[in-house]
């Protein structure tokens, strides 16, 4: 039976092992840290739960007899290329960069100014960002992006405690987020909305926070063309209707 070495235990290492464990394949699948599952454990929301039960699918491949876990090994430290390749029949990479796409504008390495990999890290407790500190004194936030992640951060920096609390974002986060002190998160895209790259139902979800408005200036959506595309035409319907409301106070 051909044997083939897996580097990386996030979705797309799971997803190769489980074509390759059903097509008869042995695979062992490598990462350098102890647990897997990679950005479902690390890079969702903890308040987004049913994205998270995707990792039983990825339990189910590790359960075949073909398949086996090597975690807490990294490539180039605790083994080479050169060594799986003599073990093993074929190698696959399975991992995304291991550094930020930086801004490119003058005082993005100031203080105060981080990388979201390294907050959405840090409130997963993923074990790189297990001595960061995020200063959450200050009365305003500024989140620069227009995808999910970029709503993620802004849904975090304002969800109640009692909302959470029963998640399993990290204790330290928790602490901090209780005890923060920003009451305006603004959210800032290089491009008009209707290019912007989140989804509508997370989009939404932001009128659902209990303790935030969500403000809309109606000038950012004026002379806006309908666009073509479904998802855009839904986010300009989204945004129009937050333009509409007027702030309750929260």
């Amino acid at each position: 039976m051909k044997r083939v070495a897996i580097v990386g235990a996030g979705p797309a290492g799971f997803y190769s092992a489980e074509q390759l464990v059903n097509a008869g394949f042995e695979v062992d699948l490598y990462d350098r840290l102890p647990t897997p599952f990679g950005l479902v454990r690390a890079g969702v929301a903890p308040d987004h739960p049913k994205i998270k039960s995707v990792t039983r699918v990825y339990e189910k491949t590790a359960r075949h007899p073909a398949f086996r876990y090597f975690g807490g090994v990294e490539l180039g430290r605790d083994v080479t290329r050169e060594d799986l390749l003599e073990r093993y029949h074929a190698l696959l990479y399975a991992f995304g960069t291991a550094t930020d796409r930086r801004l490119g504008i003058p005082g993005e390495d100031l203080e105060g100014s981080h990388a979201a990999t390294e907050f959405v890290a840090w409130y997963n407790a993923h074990p790189d960002a297990a001595d960061h500190a995020f200063d959450l004194s200050v009365r305003r936030a500024l989140v620069i992006g227009n995808g999910n992640v970029a709503l993620d951060v802004a849904r975090m920096l304002v969800l109640a405690e009692e909302e959470l609390a029963p998640t399993d974002t990290a204790d330290q986060a928790l602490t901090a987020f209780g005890e923060s002190g920003v009451q305006e998160v603004i959210v800032l895209g290089r491009r008009g909305p209707a290019q912007a790259a989140f989804t509508t139902p997370e989009l939404r979800e932001l009128g659902e926070l209990t303790q935030a408005d969500v403000i809309v200036d109606p000038a950012q959506l004026e002379g806006v063309e309908e666009p073509a595309d479904t998802t855009a035409k839904r986010n300009l319907e989204a945004l129009r209707d937050y333009a509409a409301r007027q702030p309750s106070g929260k």
